[in-house]
């Protein structure tokens, strides 16, 4: 049995990613940890997981962490994450990391999204991106995975083979994404609050969305492109689910059709990616792994529509899945009926 710790416990990523490892044959969650742990069962912090899960919430050091532990699911927020996944490493831990601290390529480009130092720079652009539709092959016996964001999967699927088939302009592509408001985390803020965000719907963080360079930054290494996106994400009344609708320019003479075909050849195989003839929509891929999308076209664009379940393929799904590709297992495994 592959032994799971959970850094980071009190979080809705944390809390999902516990409730997928429960159903995995192959997996026994033996360590969960938080600042505010007192030894109580974790069922204490999510009632959904009593008398399924009642291993301990402690605040353990990292040695005590991987002594119970082959591989540990980070799901502390950015900064905080990357400080401990280096201690972890360099004692010869495996690690999952579910914040953004590993996905950009150069200390540069996280200190001007993140405007701090990273505090293991030297990882940035060598650690493998958690999308193993894209890349796989360097995803299997690594020590380190950093798990893709939740908005830039939904983005980054749809475009990479088209982008990289030289199918579109690279400069004119515009990403319209609406998130559930789980993604906004568990910690109370009065922009997710209930009054404010029941019967509305609203952009957010419009032009400046630390996605964005995400989507730009892995669309080139899984392509080897170039590509300018405008990213605007809005904040939606429903509890989980994405959205995103990607307008894209073809070059003269491509068709939808051929938009579609290299899609659908690309992930060929890819149990999870679904290529969807009519409309996708949240309620499809909710609580699955999976990932729908459609093509369409309207006069001189072509527009992509994708949804996933931003907690599960945006997050603990995603986790799962790297975490069975890292141990060569069934890619599959606990996340299909």
């Amino acid at each position: 049995m592959i032994r799971v710790g959970i850094l980071g416990a009190s979080g809705y990523t944390a809390l999902e990613s516990m409730q997928w490892l429960l159903r995995h044959p192959q997996v026994t969650i033996t360590a969960a940890t938080s600042r505010q742990g007192n030894g109580s069962p974790v069922s204490e912090m999510h009632p959904s997981l009593f008398r399924r899960l009642e291993v301990p919430v402690e605040d353990l050091s990292n040695e005590s962490l991987l002594e119970r532990c082959d591989v540990v699911f980070s799901c502390l927020p950015h900064g905080a994450s990357a400080h401990a996944v280096k201690d972890l490493l360099a004692m010869g831990g495996k690690v999952i990391d579910l914040s953004a601290d590993y996905r950009l390529s150069t200390p540069e480009l996280y200190k001007k999204w993140y405007e701090e130092e990273h505090p293991d720079a030297a990882r940035l652009g060598s650690t493998p991106y958690g999308l193993p539709e894209l890349f796989g092959e360097e995803l299997r016996g690594v020590s380190l995975i950093a798990n893709p964001g939740c908005y830039p999967t939904s983005a980054i699927l749809p475009l990479a083979p088209i982008l990289k088939e030289g199918l579109i302009d690279p400069n004119s592509i515009v990403v319209d994404s609406k998130s559930g408001i789980s993604g906004a985390g568990r910690t109370p803020k009065v922009g997710t609050l209930y009054c404010e965000t029941a019967e509305s719907f609203h952009a957010y963080s419009v032009g400046n969305h630390r996605h964005q360079p995400e989507i730009v930054d892995i669309l080139k290494r899984a392509t080897g492109r170039d590509a300018s996106v405008v990213f605007t994400p809005h904040l939606t009344p429903m509890e989980r689910g994405i959205f995103s609708t990607i307008y894209v320019r073809p070059l003269e003479g491509v068709s939808a059709n051929q938009v579609r075909e290299c899609i659908a050849a690309a992930y060929d195989g890819q149990p999870f990616i679904r290529m969807v003839p009519g409309l996708p929509a949240t309620r499809y891929t909710a609580r699955t792994n999976y990932v729908d999308i459609s093509v369409r076209s309207n006069q001189q664009w072509i527009i992509l529509l994708c949804t996933i379940d931003n907690l599960v393929k945006g997050a603990a799904g995603a986790a799962v899945q790297n975490l069975n590709v890292m141990f060569g297992l069934d890619p599959t495994m606990a996340l299909v009926d």
